[in-house]
């Protein structure tokens, strides 16, 4: 499944600064426009596999996943 998530990215100064518009807390500064987008990559990646370990925990035994498409 290809996910797509939005990218709000913005040079003030000496840095580029973005958020991930879908996910509070993606957030992200470097020097470099082209660092910026890594950085939301990799720390978005970050941010799903943490929230998903949180909720796997959070609801114990039992439990099954279910898709939901948008």
């Amino acid at each position: 499944m290809n996910i797509n998530y939005t990218a709000v990215v913005k040079n003030q100064g000496d840095w580029w600064i973005g958020w991930i518009e879908e996910v509070p807390g993606v957030n992200c500064q470097e020097a470099s426009r082209e660092s910026l987008l890594e950085s939301l990559s990799v720390t978005l990646r970050e941010a799903i596999a943490f929230n998903r370990e949180d909720a796997i925990k959070a609801a114990g035994d039992g439990f099954e996943e279910l898709q939901i498409a948008l």
